[in-house]
């Protein structure tokens, strides 16, 4: 039998999924980074701790093995968390078949460097640079393996890279879309986490709709501030991977991120959650390299700080949101009509080097 022409690497939730995605066209290989996973997976047809109750196919073939990637000459998709996105792409570096298409769906920062997913995997992956894109949006994994309708959004600057990846990806109920934005793409993935902890505290706390609102739409103010002064895309945020991403992860019981925040809200602290949450909730991986970059650009993230203080200052979740909604009343556009017109000049300088 020939080997799979296309990979996942991580048999999470959502490398599952993506894998089971993936089997609709074809052969697919899943790659578990532990041999026991995959012996598990193997024996059950299942991923029974993610995914419990959805069968995975005989297209889907299950291995720990990463010299199987060496025939995935057309997709080999990283679906591991943030904070082990670096080492993963080290260890299979030289398995990796030179034409592969590189496609990061992680949705985080690298702590310290503070790189987003596609910049860790160009570090390591230096012959696949040109040919790395990010899959970004409202896509809880769960009702997509159950074969409910999503969209989604691949980041890549370069269209015939995009184009490949719709084209092996995209079936009848997974809808994908492209954008050039990768900067914006993958921050609207990494940060929409953060604003679900804090939506999560308030549905915890019982503070209402309105409140919630209140908190979806200032943290995306956030998201878009940072985007913005780390060059991305506005218009991003108001897309799949901002808005669409945030309604999802905000609003859901599925979501990783807000069951964290509910938690926090019971008075819980993040050591004794870590541990019991299905997968890992991105967002409090993220928040400190999100603030080390609001930093770094000069960019004020007032909803990112208080969780931070939830989750490693000890601070009580009613007393940071206390705290958010005693902060001084200002111009609901501040921050953000300044960094537009910045933008606007940079582009509009590029396009005219770039004419003459």
């Amino acid at each position: 039998m020939t080997a799979a022409r296309r990979a996942v690497i991580g048999a999470g939730t959502w490398g599952t999924t993506l894998a089971l995605q993936l089997a609709k066209q074809g052969r697919v290989t899943l790659v578990s980074r532990d041999e026991p996973q995959a012996e598990a997976l193997l024996a059950a047809r299942e991923n029974e701790r993610y995914l419990p109750g959805v069968r995975l196919p005989a297209e889907v073939e299950i291995t720990a093995d990463p010299e199987v990637l060496r025939a995935a000459d057309e997709l080999v998709v990283f679906a591991v968390p943030s904070a082990a996105m670096r080492a993963t792409a080290r260890s299979v570096a030289r398995s990796l078949h030179s034409d592969a298409i590189i496609v990061s769906v992680a949705k985080g920062l690298e702590r310290g460097s503070l790189l987003r997913m596609t910049q860790v995997l160009a570090d390591e992956l230096p012959d696949h640079a040109g040919r790395v894109a990010a899959l970004s949006g409202p896509n809880l994994a769960l009702e997509i393996a159950r074969g409910l309708p999503a969209s989604s959004v691949v980041g890549a600057e370069d269209e015939s890279v995009s184009g490949r990846v719709l084209d092996v990806m995209t079936t009848r109920s997974f809808r994908l879309y492209w954008n050039r934005d990768v900067t914006g793409v993958e921050l609207c993935g990494a940060l929409k986490n953060v604003v679900a902890i804090a939506a999560g505290a308030v549905d915890g706390l019982g503070f209402g709709d309105n409140g919630k609102a209140a908190i979806i739409t200032r943290g995306l103010a956030e998201m878009t501030r940072l985007g913005m002064a780390a060059g991305g895309n506005p218009l991003t945020f108001a897309g799949l991977a901002g808005i669409g991403d945030l309604m999802a992860t905000c609003g859901s019981h599925l979501s990783r991120n807000h069951r964290l925040g509910v938690e926090l809200a019971k008075g819980r602290s993040w050591v004794e959650i870590e541990g019991t949450l299905p997968g890992v909730a991105e967002g409090a991986y993220t928040v400190d390299a999100a603030l080390a970059m609001a930093e770094r650009l000069g960019v004020e993230m007032p909803i990112a700080r208080e969780v931070h203080n939830a989750l490693f200052e000890g601070k009580s979740v009613q007393r940071c949101l206390i705290d958010l909604l005693s902060r001084e009343s200002k111009d609901e556009l501040a921050g953000l009509d300044d960094r537009l017109g910045l933008l606007l000049e940079r582009r509009l300088a590029g396009a005219s080097q770039t004419a003459t």
